[in-house]
Order: structure tokens, then C-alpha cells, then sequence
């Protein structure tokens, strides 16, 4: 089914409001929402809504609490996101190293005490309409088995990267294991078995029924003490001859710009005592290593060249941003696809709080 972009902005928007957040808030966290909706990134839309739902009744999440920032210089930024939802806070401190990057070249945040953000690409995009590039990092709950482990230990840790280029900014965006708990998720809610090598059980043997393993995610995530094991696969897959100890590392590398740069939870201690995420971000002015129209020109014609390839015949090569954008402009016209599942939580939510929920088509 699809609900139109501005009837879930509305709805969002209203439901954010009612749970305490200020109206400013409530339209940024809406947007956040609704952008990944439209560029069919459902995993972390409005189906995440629920989720944030519980999070604010268990006192995980603090509305009323404001990000702040604790110290700055001229290319560096330190923010409290203090107890809030990780958008907020990000969205602040990208606002602020892309004031400082535009002056020093180049400027980096690192938000603490911080909860999910949404899309990584969100930020980023923020960056490329400033004519800047930009990177985003976080690490998440525990969800992913390191090489040859058989328990979670890593954040599925969202790496995101946009550089200017035409007919729409290059645009990386994703977990950097072989897929987020999202979409584990998204799949359970619609009662599909999983399509790839994407998770393991405790004696790490694939899993391919979404709702095991969306049982095997939410165990790792959320239980203290003793686990009964699995979890989410590093880029990589199952074996190590297949090189997921290069997966394996590229998490680590993200746990240390976050939670550890930040003095925060590292992903696996995130179940126990203060719950907390950490986030990096990075941007830097193109300008100062060429016209940035050359360099736009030059990343396109390359960009171009990979789509041109020799392929496999009925296939096409799509490069990062390519499916977003196309889907970006087909949910603009046509709404935006939501689940059975996800639009009765929403049902539940608006009758909780009084608000009137989209109609579906």
C-alpha cells in the first residue's frame, strides 16, 4: 500500500508533537522520516516509528532534553546530544562543521550520548547542498558476529559518503555489514524469508526466516548477560575465506570514530547501563583542490563509464544514488510504500495519541 509524501509528513509531524518534542524537532525528525521513505529506504522510514515509540516510554529517549555543545574549534566540534533522538543533534553539528568548513576547508563533529539517527545519507545530502563533501558514521546496538565468533559484538554501523556529480550527487549509504537490522526487520513485519547470506544462529549456521532472525537481532540487541548467540554477517558473509575479516574491519574502524573518539558505549556495551550511540561526521570544501565544476564533471564522466560497462545480459550496473534518486522521484508522484504491519502500528500510534493516521491506497 502507499500514503502520499505530505499525509505521512503530517501524521509524523503530529505524533512527535504528542510524544513531547517541540515543533521545530517534530518537523526535523518528520523529514528524516519521510526523505527515507521516499528514496525507498524503508528500513529506516516510518516503520522505525514504533521502535522510537518504546524507546521514549522505557526513558531511553528524552524529548524534552536539548542537544548542547561542549567544546569547539575552528575545524572541530564536540556535541552532547543528550539523551535525544541522534538527528537532532547530528543535524546540529553538521550545521556547524559545514559553517567551519567553508572557512578552514575541512571540519569534523563527533556527537556523544546519542541515540539512532536515521540515515547516514540524511547528513551528507545536508553537506552536498552546501557544496561541500561530507562522511557520516555510527555505531548501533550490538548486531553483528565478527569473524569466526559466534556471538554479536559489532554495530551494524552505518557508513555514508556524497561527492557531487550529475544527474545526481554520487551517494553511498549503508551498513557496513552485509545488510542493516532494518531491513531484517522490514522482512520479518512482511513475512518473507531472507534473500541472501545475511544471518547466522548461535552455532553460526544461516538463518533464513526473517522472524528467527529478527528473534536472534533483538536478543543481541537488547539482553544483558547471557545470549543464546547469532547474529547479523559482516560484508564478507559467513566464511573467512571469502575475506569478511575486511568487513570485520571496517566496523572496527567505525567503532573507534564513535564510540570510542567519542568516550561513549562501544556498540556491544550499549545492552548494559547507559544506553548511548556515538556519531562522526566529516566534510570538506572540493574547492580547495580544484574548480568544483571540474571535478563534478570529472566524477560523472567516471560514474558514467561504470554504468556503460559490458554486462550481464536483462541486468543493469547502477552505481550508488542511482536507485535512491529514481525512487525519489517516483514516491513523490505516487506516495510512498509502507507494509501491512508498519500502517497497523501506525493505526495503534494514532489511536494512542489521538492523531489521524494517512489513508493507504
Amino acid at each position: 500500500m502507499r500514503i502520499k509524501e505530505k499525509a505521512e509528513r503530517q501524521y509524523l509531524q503530529d505524533v512527535f508533537t504528542k510524544l513531547g518534542f517541540s515543533a521545530e524537532d517534530s518537523d526535523l525528525l518528520a523529514d528524516t522520516l519521510v526523505d527515507a521513505d521516499l528514496r525507498g529506504i524503508s528500513s529506516h522510514g516510518i516503520q522505525r516509528l514504533a521502535w522510537y515509540r518504546r524507546m521514549i516510554k522505557e526513558g531511553t529517549i528524552k524529548p524534552q532534553n536539548k542537544a548542547k555543545i561542549i567544546r569547539e574549534l575552528p575545524g572541530t566540534v564536540l556535541v552532547d546530544a543528550n539523551q535525544n533522538m541522534g538527528q537532532l543533534a547530528t543535524v546540529l553539528a553538521t550545521n556547524k562543521i559545514i559553517e567551519k568548513a567553508k572557512r578552514t576547508g575541512v571540519a569534523i563533529a563527533v556527537i556523544r550520548n546519542s541515540n539512532h539517527f536515521g540515515t547516514a545519507g540524511y547528513y551528507t545530502r545536508l553537506a552536498l547542498k552546501a557544496g561541500l563533501v561530507g562522511i557520516a558514521l555510527t555505531n548501533t546496538r550490538p548486531l553483528v558476529v565478527p569473524t569466526n565468533a559466534t556471538q554479536a559484538f559489532l554495530g551494524s554501523n552505518a557508513f555514508a559518503f556524497g561527492f557531487p556529480a550529475s544527474p545526481h550527487p554520487f551517494m553511498f549509504d549503508g551498513a557496513t555489514c552485509v545488510v542493516s537490522g532494518g531491513k531484517i526487520q522490514v522482512h520479518a513485519k512482511k513475512g518473507e524469508k531472507l534473500p541472501g547470506e545475511w544471518a547466522v544462529d548461535g552455532q553460526r549456521q544461516l538463518v533464513t526466516d526473517a522472524e528467527k532472525a529478527e528473534d536472534i537481532l533483538a536478543t543481541a540487541a537488547f539482553t544483558e548477560g547471557e545470549q543464546k548467540g547469532g547474529g547479523v554477517l559482516t560484508l564478507g558473509g559467513n566464511s573467512e575465506v571469502n575475506s569478511n575479516y575486511k568487513g570485520m574491519g571496517n566496523s572496527l574502524v567505525i567503532e573507534l570514530l564513535t564510540g570510542i573518539l567519542a568516550q561513549g558505549s562501544i556498540s556491544a556495551d550499549t545492552v548494559s547501563g547507559k544506553h548511548d550511540f556515538s556519531q562522526f561526521i566529516m566534510v570538506f570544501d572540493p574547492a580547495f583542490f580544484g574548480d568544483p565544476e571540474v571535478l563534478k564533471k570529472d566524477a560523472t564522466a567516471m560514474l558514467d563509464r561504470v554504468r556503460q560497462l559490458e554486462h550481464v545480459p536483462g541486468k543493469e550496473i547502477w552505481v550508488p544514488g542511482d536507485r535512491e534518486y529514481r525512487l525519489l522521484a517516483t514516491n513523490q508522484e505516487k506516495g510512498v510504500l509502507i507494509d501491512k504491519k508498519t500502517y497497523q502500528e501506525m493505526k495503534e500510534i494514532g489511536d494512542e495519541l489521538a492523531v489521524s493516521v494517512p489513508q493507504s491506497n
